[in-house]
This record gives structure tokens, C-alpha cells and sequence, in this order.
């Protein structure tokens, strides 16, 4: 784990959320949890001028300079297009409650919310999402921009694509190699790999190819 990235958001006056919205509000709750000043959001509806009792930014106050973010949004397309946007500074955020492996190797921009946990062995890429109780086991590879949604289990040895999100309360049983941009959804028990671009559902969870429309890139 880069522990340099949470040292660095201790010595920073200027740290932001990107995205006045629900999950922005539990990352600020994790930055609070580890004794960290958040300065504000940033959000470009301007119609938000405060948010959980903070300021709202507009995206081109970002002095990338001196600034540093956490992109507080839980869709994993817009969370790479706002990454891939802005040239900043970027934090990451672990809830103390979060059990989390020394063992393990997580990229900037990445939040472990509370009570998940990551088991040794795990590498996790950038700016992905373990959400409330979610377990990764050991030796788990998560490519980047993933979300882990609450309740969703990881068994060991389980591989995820760039930009897959596992829907809440989802198995993956050990061994299995998810391709990206997948869908798994909600209460899902995966026990095959799955190939990219596709939604998998139930229990056993069965593949359903998308519209080309819903592929994400």
C-alpha cells in the first residue's frame, strides 16, 4: 500500500471531493475518520453551492499545483473521465475500520470504505471502489476504475477487468478471471469466467450480452 499518498493528504490544506453527491458524503466521513481538513467539493452544477456543510467548487478553481482530490462518484466511467480530465494531485482514502493487509499494493485515487476487507497478496488499481463490508480475498488483481459494491465477496485468486463493477451482495468464487466493463449484477454467485463487455445475473449467474449502446469505453 503507497502509505506516501495518506502522508501526503495530511500535509495538504487543499484537499477536495469531486462530486457533491451521496457517496462524496461517505468519503468525506472516511477523510474525517483519519483526522484529515477537507477544504470543500468540487461539482460544475451550479446550482450546489454548499454541500454537507462544505463550499462546492467549480472544476476550473483546481490549481493542480497545489491541490489534491478524491473523485467521490461511484460510476466507473465518470470517475475515469474526471481522472483523465484533470491533472491533480491525487489521495486515497481508507476508513479506519477497513482490515487491510499490509501486503497489499493500492493506487492513488482508490477508497476502502468501512468494515471491508483486503486480504494479502491483493494488488488494486487506481481509483477503484470497496465498498461498505465488501471482502477481498487473498491474491485478488483489480484493475483500475472497478467498483466493489457493499456486501460483494471476492474468494481467492479472482481477477477484475478495468472498469467491471460487482453489484452488492455478489459472490465470485475463487479462481475466476472477470474481463472489463462488466456488469455482475446484484446477489450474482459467479462460478465461470467472464468475458468483456457483458452483464452477467443470478444465481448460478448466467452471461446476457449488452446493446452495444451499454458497452462502456
Amino acid at each position: 500500500m503507497d502509505m506516501q499518498l495518506l502522508k501526503d493528504s495530511r500535509e495538504t490544506t487543499n484537499l477536495f471531493i469531486y462530486g457533491a453527491s451521496g457517496h462524496g458524503k461517505v468519503i468525506l466521513d472516511i477523510l474525517r475518520a483519519n483526522h484529515l481538513v477537507v477544504r470543500g467539493f468540487i461539482d460544475d452544477d451550479i446550482s450546489k453551492k454548499t454541500f454537507a456543510g462544505l463550499h462546492v467548487f467549480r472544476s476550473h478553481q483546481i490549481n493542480p499545483e497545489s491541490d489534491q482530490i478524491i473523485i467521490g462518484i461511484g460510476n466507473n466511467k465518470t470517475r475515469k473521465y474526471i481522472a483523465e480530465m484533470h491533472d491533480c494531485k491525487i489521495a486515497m482514502a481508507i476508513h479506519p475500520t477497513a482490515i487491510v493487509s499490509p501486503d497489499t499494493q493500492i493506487d492513488g485515487g482508490t477508497v476502502i470504505m468501512q468494515m471491508a476487507v483486503i486480504q494479502p497478496g491483493t494488488k488494486i488499481g487506481k481509483h477503484c471502489i470497496v465498498n461498505t463490508k465488501a471482502s477481498v480475498d487473498h491474491d485478488c488483481h483489480l484493475g483500475d476504475y472497478v467498483h466493489i459494491s457493499p456486501g460483494a465477496t471476492l474468494c481467492g485468486n479472482v481477477t477484475i477487468g478495468d472498469l467491471t463493477w460487482v453489484g452488492a451482495g455478489a459472490t465470485i468464487i475463487q479462481n475466476i478471471t472477470i474481463g472489463a466493463n462488466v456488469i455482475i449484477g446484484a446477489g450474482a454467485v459467479v462460478l465461470r469466467d467472464v468475458p468483456d463487455n457483458v452483464k452477467v445475473f443470478g444465481n448460478p449467474g448466467r452471461v446476457v450480452m449488452p446493446h452495444p449502446k451499454e458497452i462502456v469505453t
